[in-house]
């Protein structure tokens, strides 16, 4: 028997009552073509949850106390595609170009801060910090804080645990598979201890501005390909609190596909050799 069989379909008017619904609370807008990718996952959690139809569910998400319904469908409609080394060229602009700038500004007693969000499950802050071991030689001479953030907790407890299919490490080297990481019995790799140490995981949604006010002082921000998911006014929410979470003179690096530049003049353009990047303009 199928899902739809099971539960009443659910109307294009119960879509855009859950989609302006969703977006108020994440900032994520799905268009109509999402429609069947959103309904199919909406018929989950009703099933999940013992209700009859979309109207019972509804009342009871929008009404729950706990919100832990809420987190659960976040998890479920949220998208976690990556890999390790993931536009590698921004992390090769990072030991090059972008930490060669902040560190004559950086007195040697306070940490160099970076942070990663959305972290998904977890490839590209140990990417960052395999880099910056492998690459940028004056890693030992500072302390570096590497912060990774998402809205989904099960994509975080799994980016904690570290644990990695071969589609994931297929851009990492052989030398680095070996040194960093050990090969479970299940054909899964496993990042190391120490490194699984040296990142810190945190539950955070950028638009949602009271949960931002912890995050601030950073030098270098990685949010690469989740603006793409916001309407135009979400993205000057989330605009406003990354530039908020930068350290004056701090960078941060866009997907491939993004332009700060047409979301808010806030940020100056950087063109390094590498990539070209967004900075907080020093005063």
């Amino acid at each position: 028997m199928s899902l739809s069989q099971v539960v009443p379909a659910i109307s294009y008017e119960e879509f855009l009552k859950f989609r302006d619904f969703f977006y108020r609370k994440t900032g994520i807008h799905f268009e109509d073509t999402k429609r069947y990718f959103v309904d199919k996952r909406l018929i989950e959690r009703i099933l999940a949850t013992g209700n009859e139809n979309f109207r019972g569910y509804f009342v009871m998400l929008r009404f729950e106390v706990s919100g832990a319904e809420l987190q659960a469908l976040i998890n479920l409609m949220t998208v976690n595609e990556t890999y390790f080394f993931r536009e590698e060229y921004q992390f090769t602009c990072l030991v090059n170009s972008i930490l060669e700038d902040i560190v004559p500004r950086k007195p040697r007693n306070e940490p160099i801060r970076i942070w990663s969000v959305p972290s998904s499950s977890g490839e590209e802050p140990y990417s960052l910090a395999i880099y910056l071991l492998e690459h940028w030689p004056r890693a030992n001479d500072y302390d570096i804080e590497l912060i990774a953030s998402d809205i989904d907790t099960v994509i975080l407890d799994k980016a904690r645990q570290g644990c990695y299919d071969k589609r994931s490490v297929q851009h990492l080297p052989d030398a680095l598979l070996r040194k960093y990481f050990t090969t479970l019995l299940n054909g899964q790799y496993q990042i190391n201890q120490d490194l699984r140490d040296s990142v810190e995981f945190t539950l955070v949604n950028i638009t949602e501005l009271t949960q931002m006010r912890g995050y601030r002082d950073f030098d270098v921000v990685f949010c690469r390909n989740l603006l793409i998911y916001f309407d135009d006014t979400s993205r000057r929410i989330a605009a406003e609190a990354l530039f908020n979470a930068l350290r004056p003179g701090g960078f941060i690096c866009l997907g491939h596909s993004e332009s700060m530049s047409r979301i808010t003049p806030l940020f100056k353009v950087r063109k390094f050799p590498e990539a070209i990047v967004y900075q907080k303009p020093l005063r």
